[in-house]
């Protein structure tokens, strides 16, 4: 639950001498005697929106705000927190200027709203109200009648862009199985220009993450699996824009390193959230999007069209059954038990296929005459029986490769029956920041307006991505899986 602490006075000084002490975001060294020292981060500006000034108490704790707006007209800046010692979540401040005619003085209104563990409410609560606020009204008060004049504007030395912060990843060292991953301590560097940092809070995982493990993706070792995550931002880097500290946002990006607590990524991966959608959904992104482009994008599926889903129970082969369904489709899937097939039935499939031999294409012949569409992430196994089962000008697109990844396919056998082929990638339709939030918005309108029916969803815990994989790999998940940090 949030706190809000409100405390208001009147200084005897005219407005715009109170301003010019408070605008300097780094001046409360010189005027607050809670504060030991005081510097401004990257040699930027005081007065500089998005700086962010590193600061030691005398009670030997550290905090580190970020300047988000300051307005000369309004009188009035607003900063939050970025990183403390103290236990101050979420917090965020507003400073307010207005004049009193009477006498030229200031009225000076403070305010904040936080959250703090359990028990510590009221101490927190007023140490903030007592020992920052009304403290600092009484400093100010004298600062002003001593007549001090600050600094030189600029004479600060500069201090590194950000701290690095320490965080627990998940690794893969050597390539094989799910015995692979090891969690261990790390480091989160500061946000380069262009970058965001963000405090994860959960992490979807993709049968991606696997084929890097396994090695059937070159990459380089060690490695950090992961493709997408959601959270709230910690600091942005120079040159960031339209991003703040504490924004909810998801991001989805072509390289791993997801699986951790904290990570830096670039600003076109992210998108900010919509209240309604909790984290653990925004987790889900790649698999929104993957629907998305398979159905807008390659498949045109339309009212009519004959689709088939394999694994139409995991995280994608639910989304898509359902938005096809809503679509207007005849919906056609494949699962491997009698209770994923339940599950497929609910999100939209309307035919289920149950085999775990990879036969499939006489049953979706019977029932529909062969696929318009046929959306595989089985791969090597079910290569002969996804040619028996598409129709006349049907086509398949090669999503994954669960069961082995795919032999090359002879142009002749497509010619039979003029089918095509795709190997779509989900990074090149998300290629700028643009085509990301169009698309991410999409799935959010989806979500809302009921074409998109939520997977279920797995959870484990970032210690136990090896139980994750484990489970993925032995098709004993139903829906979606996400890492909780």
């Amino acid at each position: 639950m949030l706190q809000r602490v409100v405390r208001s006075t009147i200084i005897d000084a005219p407005i715009e001498r109170v301003w010019a002490v408070l605008r300097d975001f780094n001046s409360h060294d010189q005027w607050h005697e809670v504060v030991e020292a005081s510097r401004i981060e990257g040699g930027e500006r005081s007065d500089q929106v998005g700086c962010v000034r590193s600061f030691t108490l005398r009670d030997g704790n550290r905090i580190r705000e970020q300047l988000l707006t300051l307005s000369d007209r309004e009188h009035r800046s607003t900063y939050c927190i970025v990183e403390a010692t103290v236990p101050l979540q979420r917090y965020v401040a507003t400073v307010t200027l207005k004049p009193v005619t009477d006498g030229n003085r200031t009225f000076w209104h403070w305010e904040s709203s936080f959250a703090t563990p359990p028990g510590r409410e009221r101490e927190l609560r007023d140490m903030v109200a007592q020992g920052v606020y009304e403290a600092g009204f009484e400093n100010l008060r004298r600062y002003l009648r001593q007549g001090s004049d600050l600094r030189a504007s600029g004479t600060a030395e500069a201090m590194p862009a950000a701290l690095p912060l320490p965080t627990r990843r998940v690794v893969v060292e050597r390539h094989g199985g799910p015995e692979m991953l090891r969690a261990q301590e790390g480091e989160a560097p500061a946000p380069r220009a262009g970058e965001v940092r963000i405090r994860q809070r959960a992490i979807g995982v993709n049968f991606i993450d696997i084929y890097l493990r396994r090695g059937w993706i070159p990459s380089a070792l060690p490695l950090v699996p992961g493709m997408e995550a959601a959270g709230s931002v910690l600091d942005v880097g120079p040159e960031v824009g339209g991003l703040l500290p504490g924004d909810r946002v998801a991001y989805l990006g072509p390289l791993p390193g997801a699986y951790c607590g904290v990570r830096c990524v670039p600003a076109e991966w992210v998108v900010r959230l919509p209240a309604a959608i909790e984290d653990e959904v925004a987790a889900l992104l790649l698999k929104g999007i993957t629907a998305d482009y398979l159905l807008r994008d390659l498949g045109r599926v339309q009212r009519g069209t004959r689709l088939l889903v394999h694994a139409a129970a995991g995280g994608v082969g639910l989304l898509v059954c359902a938005w096809a369904r809503r679509l207007g489709a005849t919906v056609l899937g494949t699962v491997s038990s009698e209770e994923k097939a339940r599950v497929a039935r609910e999100h939209g499939c309307e035919h289920v296929i149950v085999t775990r031999d990879y036969r499939f294409a006489d049953a979706v012949q019977r029932a529909c005459g062969g696929a318009d569409v046929l959306i595989d992430g089985l791969g090597d196994a079910a290569r002969d029986e996804n040619l028996a089962a598409l129709a006349r000008r049907g086509h398949w697109i090669s999503l994954g490769q669960a069961s082995g990844p795919l032999a090359p396919l002879p142009p002749d056998a497509l010619v039979a029956k003029s089918l095509s082929f795709s190997r779509p990638v989900v990074f090149d339709y998300v290629a700028t920041q643009s085509q990301l939030a169009e698309r991410a918005q999409r799935v959010w309108d989806a979500l809302a307006d009921g074409s998109i029916r939520l997977p279920p969803i797995e959870r484990h815990s970032l210690e136990a991505a090896a139980q994750a994989h484990a489970r993925l790999e032995s098709r004993a998940t139903l829906g979606a899986l996400v890492l909780l940090p």
